[in-house]
């Protein structure tokens, strides 16, 4: 019935190597990273960084991991929301777009959590304050950055150790056990978890001091009040943000039980040491002002840091208490600069725009940063982890104002946007449009959200 064509050919093989397949040029989030990590020449700086941390010469064990990948995928992490080592490398593994981000093909195997844990205990502290600079640097490339107004506040992270591992520091005693002689004696029994830890919230004369209590496990977490009012296990992480865009200049991971005031001056003068390095002009590069809260006020402190020319806009909480102290002439005059500008129009602008940059830099990399909650003990492993997630977050702030979109979730909502937006430009004034809008928003909402039944509009 079918007979064959003259002259036609047979067909080909139907499988072909995947070499030969032409790969498609991605447009997505992690893609436009990787250019903008490239125009800054992240690569050879952080090999630069990390150099001295390197063996030159193979010892005859398998090739060790780029530190620049180890870093990449520390920002999977801060843009991901994830909190652990073995979330980030479970996630670069399943994901073809952060494979690719970190240059690995399909069939390769990507490091695991222990590598991750392995390299953050080769890298000192100096490394990760370099990368951080590095980004910071780029901002100011791009007049991002000048570091002429300065913010300072802190927050809380809560740590990964539990109050019922206390022991008492002179007698070595469990602070569970503890709790449970005393129910014994009340009338409680000591076998009821729910009831013991009920009848600790609730009896009188209460006391879990850091003085007399400590945890074996992580002895630099300390006692203190969390995020919404429960006692547990803390850190205070502490940023110094520039008031004009926002960017994180200088982080640091404190003990619980750290004062705000104790050794602020030194935290500022680590911190302009900071912005002489990165901004290269000296007119641009002098801070001209420091916005706090009342609780980093300490007189002798302020003195300080007015003598580096830089005017503090800080609030005093006891300020009709203080006039009455008996104070040298030094620290009166230092005392009447600081209300002055307080009460100042300036002032009062810089302490508005401290709480707006400095509450989202802790929501974005605390909370969305998946930070809240740490996973790692210790200072110094928290003050890593922390440096590359400010690092992140400015690095966001880069690409907000060149693209709009910061983060992987706003990139994918910017299709949904711009249909939303279209869709209510052609049907916001004629009537005849009413009924398509209406049917085009519930096409919408179902396909951005499949689960979710729309309502009528």
């Amino acid at each position: 019935m079918f007979s064959k064509r003259e002259g036609e050919q047979k067909q080909g093989e139907f499988w072909i190597e995947r070499s030969r397949v032409s790969k498609p040029k991605s447009q997505g989030f992690y893609s436009k990273l990787n250019e903008h990590l490239a125009e800054m020449d992240f690569a050879r700086q952080v090999w630069a960084l990390c150099a001295p941390a390197y063996c030159e010469e193979s010892r005859g064990g398998r090739p060790g991991i780029d530190p620049v990948v180890y870093l990449k995928m520390l920002m999977v992490g801060f843009f991901e929301n994830l909190r652990s080592e073995r979330a980030i490398a479970a996630r670069c593994e399943d994901s073809l777009s952060v494979r690719a981000f970190l240059g690995y093909g399909l069939e390769e195997s990507t490091p695991d959590h222990s590598s991750l844990s392995v390299i953050r205990q080769r890298l000192g502290p100096e490394i990760y304050q370099g990368v951080f600079e590095v980004v910071l640097a780029a901002l100011k490339a791009h007049g991002f950055f000048r570091g002429l107004h300065l913010g300072i506040d802190s927050s809380v992270i809560e740590a990964n150790a539990s109050l019922r591992n206390l022991v008492h520091r002179n007698t070595e005693e469990a602070y569970w056990e503890y709790v449970k002689e005393l129910a014994a004696k009340e009338g409680v029994d000591p076998q009821d978890e729910g009831a013991v830890r009920r009848f600790d919230k609730k009896r009188p004369g209460r006391r879990t001091s850091n003085q007399e209590w400590k945890n074996p496990h992580d002895p630099q977490a300390k006692v203190g009040r969390t995020k919404d009012g429960a006692c547990d296990m803390i850190y205070k992480p502490e940023h110094v943000t520039d008031l004009e865009n926002g960017a994180i200049v200088q982080v640091e991971i404190l003990e619980g039980d750290h004062p705000d005031t104790k050794a602020l001056s030194e935290r500022v003068a680590c911190a302009v040491e900071v912005v002489n390095r990165i901004v290269a002009n000296e007119r641009d590069g002098v801070v001209r002002s420091l916005t706090a809260d009342k609780g980093y006020f300490a007189i002798e402190e302020i003195a300080q840091i007015q003598e580096f020319d830089i005017r503090t806009v800080i609030g005093d909480a006891h300020a009709a208490r203080r006039r009455k102290e008996a104070l040298s002439a030094p620290l009166r005059k230092a005392l009447h600069r600081a209300a002055c500008a307080v009460k100042s129009q300036s002032g009062k602008a810089l302490l508005r725009k401290r709480g707006m940059h400095l509450e989202r830099s802790f929501e974005h990399v605390l909370d969305e940063g998946g930070l809240r909650r740490a996973t790692l003990q210790g200072t110094e492993n928290l003050t890593k982890r922390h440096k590359i997630a400010a690092a992140c977050f400015n690095l966001s702030l880069l690409m907000r104002t060149l693209l709009g979109v910061g983060t992987p979730k706003q990139w994918m909502a910017g299709v949904y946007n711009l249909l939303q937006a279209l869709i209510a430009y052609l049907c916001g004034t004629p009537l005849r449009f009413r009924s398509l809008y209406a049917r085009s928003r519930t096409l919408i909402l179902v396909f951005s959200n499949p689960f979710r039944i729309p309502t009528a509009p």
